[in-house]
């Protein structure tokens, strides 16, 4: 498999600080990749530094064959970037805002095809401000895709949502992911880094600890004689909750 996302021996230091430590890994083409760790991990560093928002203090990191350093400009018409929801002037609609950021890529864009990506066509008169949690969190995957992107990162986009939204977000990734493009994730969710990605890197104290298939890790772990302490059932509470009220998108 191709790489599509280089890094090797990324450092980057604030002061004494040194909050990336010689980070090394690839991310290939068309794989869901995930970037794990605890707050002030360096992950989120580490994922800025990739998305050319920030400087780093050495090492090298290629995005689509482009070297951040020097190459930034055609990086960031080649990437997808989830924003917060502080990104967004929130009295414009939802086609307005598509035709906004569709403007500062130079494209012409069908905002009502982009919204249709996400099931959202039926808000495209809507004011930002007017979405539910889980319409927002759609919405921002929206705009990653706007440039057709050959890599979209998504930093931690199903949190807070209820458990209708956040499987329904799990399938938009897929989907994504399913048409061609890689899609490189955080979250804190470890049951959602195991249902999604091809594989997962383990970041601490700025350094990858591990970095495999989530099988593959488990399956290290148990030969270890770990044992869970409670039997793993066939399905579990969530199953329950969503065979009982259904997993179409719902307004809040």
């Amino acid at each position: 498999m191709n790489p599509i996302i280089s890094v090797k021996e990324l450092v980057k230091e604030y002061g004494t600080l040194r909050a990336v430590d010689g980070i090394s890994f690839e991310v290939f083409e068309g794989e869901i990749f995930g970037l794990l760790g605890p707050n002030g991990a360096g992950k989120t560093t580490t994922l800025e530094i990739i998305e050319t928002l920030r400087e780093p203090t050495s090492g090298t990191v290629t995005v689509c064959g482009l070297n951040i350093r020097k190459e930034a400009d055609a990086i960031k018409q080649q990437i997808g970037v989830q924003l917060q929801a502080a990104g967004y002037y929130p009295s414009l609609t939802l086609t307005e805002l598509i035709r906004l950021f569709a403007g500062l890529y130079n494209r012409d864009v069908d905002a009502e095809e982009i919204l249709g990506k996400v099931a959202l066509t039926d808000k495209s008169k809507a004011k930002y401000k007017e979405l539910s949690g889980g319409q927002k969190q759609r919405f921002s995957i929206a705009t990653t895709l706007i440039n057709q992107p050959r890599v979209v990162f998504l930093d931690e986009p199903t949190t807070g949502l209820d458990p209708q939204a956040r499987r329904n977000l799990w399938d938009l990734i897929r989907d994504i992911r399913a048409k061609g493009t890689t899609v490189v994730i955080t979250t804190h969710y470890m049951d959602e880094a195991e249902q999604l990605c091809d594989r997962v890197a383990i970041v601490e104290k700025g350094k990858v600890i591990a970095i495999n298939t989530p099988d593959a890790l488990i399956d290290k772990l148990v030969a270890t004689g770990f044992e869970r302490p409670k039997e793993v059932k066939k399905a579990n509470l969530e199953d329950v909750f969503l065979n009982l009220t259904g997993r179409e998108w719902r307004d809040e």
